[in-house]
């Protein structure tokens, strides 16, 4: 049973990150059409964003928590492991930028979000970063 729910876990967690990294790309698009005036375009990536992030992002957050309480409820020796809590943090880290896109997907849709096109490109490249960290801890257990 413990390999169908890591399998499971993994699926999750590509799936999640492929949202987080789409959902904020689409913001870039979404404020160059607001900077250009382009109101169709606007309500295109309105659309595209509240799909995404009801459809795939919510959803594939919930299963990779899910799964994953499951996988430490089957291994709870891997809760004494240090690697293995900071990359929990880094999870809840993963956890506040995905409330974050629906922060900056609310302001969009209610045509309030003023963040700067270099802002949110930067922006873009945050779940990289985590991916990168929590990759490695999992790989080396530096800790």
């Amino acid at each position: 049973m413990y390999h169908w729910i890591l399998s499971l876990h993994l699926v999750a967690v590509m799936t999640w990150f492929a949202a987080l990294l789409f959902i904020p790309r689409l913001f870039v698009y979404h404020a160059q059409a607001r900077d250009h005036g382009d109101e169709q375009a606007m309500g295109y990536f309105q659309l595209m964003e509240r799909r995404l992030y009801k459809g795939i992002m919510l959803p594939a957050m919930i299963a990779v928590i899910v799964f994953g309480g499951l996988l430490i409820y089957q291994v709870p020796s891997v809760m004494s492991n240090g690697s293995f809590h900071f990359k929990l943090l880094l999870v809840a880290f993963l956890i506040g930028y995905h409330h974050v896109c629906l922060a900056y997907l609310k302001q969009f849709a209610a045509g309030r979000c003023q963040k700067s096109l270099k802002f949110l490109r930067v922006f873009n490249g945050i779940p990289i970063l985590l991916l990168f960290a929590i990759i490695l801890l999992v790989v080396f257990q530096p800790f």
